[in-house]
């Protein structure tokens, strides 16, 4: 399981109009079988997955969710990536990228407009239903993720803090650098983007800048904040074991997290997750310096089935106006 961390437009020639969107495959264990979630509508008449064009300022995977809520009701959180999708519409291309999101214990309710009725149904009977030949595309990348039990997942999420105000014009301590104007607009970007996956968890470089960007966060969805010396620059330069260490321990809770740290630190952290990375997906690491851009993230979904193996890779900068 991969995903490209490329703009889903990349690619097209100049000129060309193309309508981004992004969308999920709701999916549930019903009697031990495993189930889809399908939508009709009617101003259509066809049969799909839930899913809409980006509103402007949002990234794919918050389309994603806040297209699930607003046409079943469900709050979905992000499960591994799926296929992205195109096919020709009037203006030009539509782009569609897709994600697994598990259910548990929650009932759809239509919005009786876009949608007016949804069914659960077996992969098979979804095959046969599916109105767009290219909605096939994502099944496929499911069922096969399910039938390796890769389809159980959490989510770990690097997050390279926003941007700061320049070292040259800072005379104080260094750890106590606060964000820029700019960053500040990037943390409460980065705190809609985290909510496509809503780590319960945030463990942070205890430096202003760090914990500056992910308190909007923080503090809007009530997560739990740990501040973690060992992922400073000054700590990671001087016991790079510890670094390692503190990332390490974060395969160990098998709970969803994120992790807040500096530019110089992305190198360490990167190290731990080679090592729980097939070779094929160590490829979707960065590895030219400046690794992520202020305020990027890196998510990677590690399998609840077998603990400490990663199974997807992603990359998203938060939008930033």
């Amino acid at each position: 399981m991969a995903s490209s961390t490329k703009d889903p437009a990349s690619g097209m020639p100049p000129g060309d109009a193309v309508v981004i969107a992004a969308g999920t495959l709701c999916w549930r264990i019903e009697k031990g079988r495993l189930e889809l979630l399908l939508i009709h509508r009617p101003r259509y008449g066809d049969w799909s997955w839930p899913k809409g064009k980006l509103d402007e300022g949002e990234t794919t995977p918050e389309c994603a969710v806040r297209e699930t809520f607003e046409e079943v009701g469900l709050r979905v959180e992000l499960g591994i990536p799926l296929a992205t999708i195109r096919y020709p519409v009037n203006s030009g291309e539509k782009i569609v990228q897709y994600w697994a999101a598990g259910i548990r214990h929650l009932s759809p309710v239509p919005d009786g407009k876009e949608v007016d009725h949804v069914e659960w149904v077996t992969p098979q009977k979804a095959r046969t239903m599916l109105s767009n030949p290219s909605d096939v595309e994502p099944l496929d990348v499911l069922v096969e993720a399910y039938d390796a039990d890769d389809l159980q997942t959490w989510p770990v999420i690097v997050v390279r803090h926003a941007k700061a105000k320049p070292r040259s014009s800072w005379s104080l301590a260094e750890g106590d650098r606060p964000l820029a104007a700019t960053g500040r607009r990037q943390s409460v970007a980065v705190s809609r983007l985290l909510q496509a996956w809503n780590p319960e968890r945030v463990i942070s470089s205890p430096w202003v800048r760090c914990v500056q960007t992910v308190s909007p966060y923080v503090n809007q969805r009530s997560a739990k904040l740990k501040l973690v010396d060992a992922l400073t620059e000054r700590d990671a330069a001087r016991k790079p074991g510890r670094t390692r260490a503190a990332v390490e321990r974060v395969f160990d809770k098998r709970r969803p997290v994120a992790i807040c740290t500096h530019r110089p630190v992305l190198p360490l952290v990167f190290d731990v997750l080679e090592g729980h990375l097939t070779k094929r997906l160590r490829a979707l690491l960065p590895t030219d310096d400046p690794y992520l851009a202020p305020g990027e993230a890196l998510i990677c979904q590690v399998s609840s089935t077998d603990p400490g193996r990663i199974v997807s890779v992603e990359q998203y900068r938060a939008y930033d106006d």
